[in-house]
């Protein structure tokens, strides 16, 4: 399956082509874009769908992401042979993902979380659509990160931003253990959120060098790759081979200015500045023990730590060697420095599970009938059927799921 987990040009490059189409209908009258229409109302007649109904918003100026007014100023209906639920999921709402978080899979549900979408990403629409016939399944298949820092420059209230790490950072749970294998950077998400949660605490630790944050952090975001958004080869030799010693400059202002970053030149100055981020108190003989075990056999090629084996293979692979993955080295080295460590929270992403849909993104009721005139596509849909990733997925696999059971119920028969 292709993967889009850093598309050329990023969000709006993969935006493009399609709404040039859109505004090409919208010329040719076969599209009407209703902005700032809320529904709250799917309209059914004899168990049909019909169309849709709800309330007219004032007007809002505020940039793509922000919080936006929710002031009502009229009703509308609407009505159409077809209506296709295409409203996301719901990690911008801390209460319905905690709701419906799986305990027995995961653990308790973090009491802290920061928030990796929009807040009108609610799953508002699904309880709507249930009203109308549809159904939920897999309500419990959720895909969360656990290397999200609280963004110091906000677009959306409690807005988190992810880490795209590269495998070298040393990674310690709330108590300073230094996470098992396969729990390393870039390798197993649930399974690594599995184990942060065990600790009973919601956070963990990256620890690293200026070496490491120079060449493997990437962050989420179009605004956080403006390179790689630009869609130009010299932005991003500039930024990520020709950096001189710095890391691409939205990571050295997450560096400079945010609240989960403790930078300092020795590992006592670095763990008095994590204790006064985290809950538990640290101690930093425990963590130099760890990190000193790791840093001698950093110059090994034939190194034994599990990490170290990983960063070397991955270093095998021209790309990464060249633009992902640090050259091994000591972190204690004050040549390799300033030594960094990062509170990595958890943040909220994705919604595996949702409304239950045939292969043609009908809706398909509590009853096991489709329901006429009603379909769904994308992360409502849990990404085609209501859950088709299973309990996991591949990482950046998820795009591909919404292009193509929107695809899927746009060329169905059934679809009018």
């Amino acid at each position: 399956m292709p993967r889009f987990h850093l598309t050329w040009g990023t969000g709006p490059g993969v935006v493009a082509p399609f709404a040039e189409r859109v505004e090409a209908h919208i010329e040719a009258g076969l599209i009407q874009p209703r902005f700032r229409h809320q529904v709250s109302h799917i309209i059914t007649q004899g168990g049909i769908v019909k169309g849709v109904s709800g309330e007219v918003l004032a007007s809002d100026d505020a940039p793509q992401g922000a919080r936006t007014n929710r002031q009502e100023i009229g009703e509308f209906e609407v009505y159409a042979p077809s209506v296709l639920v295409a409203s996301g999921g719901i990690g911008g709402n801390l209460d319905a993902v905690r709701k419906n978080w799986p305990v027995d899979r995961l653990g308790p549900a973090p009491r802290r979380m920061v928030s990796g979408v929009p807040f009108h990403v609610d799953g508002r629409m699904i309880p709507i659509t249930e009203a109308a016939g549809g159904h939920v399944i897999n309500a419990d298949r959720m895909w969360h990160y656990t290397e999200g820092l609280r963004n110091w420059d906000p677009i959306w209230p409690n807005h988190g931003i992810r880490i795209l790490p590269g495998p070298s950072s040393m990674w310690f749970d709330a108590r300073g253990d230094r996470l098992p294998a396969p729990y390393l950077p870039g390798f197993d998400t649930l399974g690594t959120l599995r184990e942060i949660l065990k600790t009973g605490q919601d956070y963990s630790w990256f620890i690293l060098s200026q070496k490491i944050i120079q060449k493997e952090f990437a962050l989420s975001g179009s605004e956080q790759n403006p390179d790689l958004t630009a869609g130009k080869w010299g932005e991003v030799l500039r930024a990520r081979l020709l950096s001189r010693g710095k890391a691409p400059a939205p990571v050295e202002a997450f560096k400079k200015h945010g609240a989960d970053f403790v930078v300092a030149d020795t590992l006592s100055e670095l763990v008095a500045g994590m204790n006064e981020l985290g809950e538990l108190p640290l101690e930093e003989t425990h963590l130099r023990r760890q990190i000193e075990a790791r840093d001698a056999q950093a110059d090994n090629p034939f190194a034994k730590d599990a990490q170290l084996i990983a960063i070397n293979a991955a270093r095998n692979y021209r790309g990464d060697r060249l633009i992902r993955t640090a050259k091994p080295h000591r972190l204690l080295d004050r040549a390799n420095g300033p030594l960094i460590a990062v509170r990595l929270n958890i943040l909220t992403r994705k919604s595996l599970g949702g409304l239950q849909t045939d292969l043609d993104g009908q809706l398909i009721g509590a009853d096991g009938a489709t329901v006429p005139g009603l379909f769904a596509a994308g992360e409502v849909a849990g990404f085609g059927g209501g859950g088709y990733h299973g309990y996991n997925a591949l990482e950046g696999s998820f795009l591909g799921g919404c292009l193509f059971t929107g695809r899927q119920a746009g060329q169905s028969r059934a679809i009018a």
